[in-house]
């Protein structure tokens, strides 16, 4: 049996790089001072998507992104939408190119930085810095930003800077396809309207790739080839029209909050399966094969648990599975956030007027969301409190991804990354969801391969983001591969 960390497909492709191949990298070597300086010009620019007070520099860092490909020979755009731009590259391909087109996709605004006084240096003033006492790994690069996602488009934008200074052809002489948003972090509000609008040129694509994930540990790279889906909503249960003192109607009418409580208690099952009816229809079971892979990679929930402060009796999920299980293969339902009432300080005994709760569901091939989120509100429905009516709210939803672990763009992929760093990357899943890979996937049948260099302890969202340069390293140098392992395609 092969083994769980290579893809099937992947002999397909020697180890063995072309000499093309072996003097680029060696050129990004030489280069590399040079590519975090980059890196860190990239950094300084506070692309805060959702602060209007930073719009012009979001579209500052849009433009810087562009230059960059010209720079590679792609044709770059910066295309407007109703909120942030978004930059769109490509570039045709050699005429003997017999691999696919890819679509490359990442986004270039970053999260806020509050709260600042948690940040050891200004979140826009990068510096390179190596580990602490207690902390792990080595030098990184520490800003807002630095690995979510400025650092690891730059990886790929890197690798294509190489082959065209090598070879002379554009990603040399692969056909790709670049779109790279500004509105990732808040929600790429305007992303699905421009996909319908540029269909056909993105429809034209073949698979897409995504470096926006992260690595098992700094010594053992990973693609992650699933992510899963949401639904995101929000109920208000409504009841009087008014705050009740509760001395003279408490036991004469209803409670929202109580009601929505004894509501939500019956979201699940004893074996801590949803409940909603037709929840599981459309799940694609978890293969024996892939629980073999997963097993293999003998991960230790013990020890995941204990780094949040919790015992191995925490442990607890859908019966009959491991919690890599549940996490990569198994849809949930959560409840996020629930409110209603007086919660300040002291006491004030009312009956609230209305109550409310986010619920969200994590969902895996092929559930679809909107159904999802439908058969939700139907089953509020069902279970109304006497004398008491809903309010439904539907914010977001997204399809799972799983792609083929068989595909030549796979294989492709999996070997890049052994002729980059040595190692043959670890195939996983995530428990997350990107949503623009759903959307791909909804809309253009797209599938997506997750590339990315990150760490768990990158800080990602917090004060102190960071990116290991080392990770950067094995970044840039893999997609540099990637380009080489595809031009063998057909050959």
């Amino acid at each position: 049996m092969k083994s769980p960390a290579t893809a099937p497909g992947s002999e397909r492709y020697p180890v063995g790089m072309t000499d093309t191949a072996t003097r680029v990298l060696e050129w990004l070597d030489r280069e590399q001072p040079k590519s975090i300086a980059r890196l860190i010009d990239w950094l300084k620019i506070p692309s805060i998507s959702t602060d209007p007070k930073y719009k012009a520099d979001v579209a500052k860092a849009g433009e810087w992104c562009a230059a960059q490909l010209r720079e590679c020979g792609f044709k770059a755009e910066l295309c407007t939408t109703p909120g942030h731009p978004i930059v769109l590259a490509s570039c045709e391909g050699s005429p003997e190119y017999k691999g696919p087109h890819v679509l490359f996709y990442g986004h270039y605004d970053v999260q806020p930085v509050d709260p600042v006084s948690l940040w050891e240096s200004p979140p826009f003033e990068p510096v390179i810095r190596g580990p602490k006492p207690g902390e792990e790994g080595g030098e990184r690069v520490v800003a807002r930003g630095a690995v979510d996602d400025k650092g690891q488009v730059l990886m790929f934008i890197e690798a294509m800077r190489a082959w065209k200074e090598l070879t002379g052809l554009t990603a040399g002489g692969v056909k790709f396809t670049c779109l790279i948003e500004g509105e990732e972090e808040s929600g790429s509000t305007s992303l699905e309207g421009f996909v319908k609008k540029h269909e056909k040129q993105l429809g034209a694509c073949d698979v897409c790739l995504i470096s926006d994930t992260g690595m098992l540990s700094r010594t053992r790279p990973a693609i992650t080839y699933g992510v899963r889906g949401m639904a995101y909503t929000e109920i208000r249960l409504h009841a009087a029209n008014q705050d009740l003192h509760s001395g003279l109607w408490g036991g004469r009418c209803p409670n929202p909050i109580t009601e929505l409580a004894k509501v939500l208690a019956q979201l699940w099952d004893k074996k801590r399966r949803v409940a909603i009816p037709g929840f599981y229809d459309a799940v694609v079971s978890i293969s024996k094969q892939e629980r073999a892979n997963w097993k293999a990679l003998k991960f230790n929930s013990k020890a995941a648990l204990k780094k949040i402060g919790l015992s191995p009796a925490a442990d607890v999920g859908e019966a009959g599975f491991t919690a890599m299980e549940r996490e990569w293969g198994r849809p949930t339902a959560e409840i996020n956030g629930i409110l209603g009432g007086y919660t300040g300080e002291g006491a004030k005994t009312v009956i609230a007027s209305h109550a409310m709760a986010k619920v969200s569901f994590r969902l895996v091939a092929d559930q679809d969301p909107r159904k999802i989120t439908k058969a939700f509100f139907k089953w509020c429905k069902d279970r109304t409190p006497p004398g008491c009516r809903w309010e439904f709210l539907d914010h977001h939803g997204g399809f799972g991804v799983t792609t083929p672990i068989d595909s030549p763009a796979m294989a492709a992929a999996s070997a890049a990354i052994k002729a980059a760093t040595g190692k043959a990357p670890a195939l996983i899943k995530s428990g997350g969801s990107i949503p623009v890979a759903g959307l791909l996937k909804d809309k253009l049948g797209l599938d997506t391969i997750f590339m990315g260099f990150g760490l768990d302890d990158d800080r990602v969202h917090s004060p102190n983001e960071k990116f290991e340069v080392a990770c950067y390293r094995m970044g840039v140098r893999s997609h540099a591969m990637f380009v080489d392992r595809l031009r063998l395609v057909g050959k």
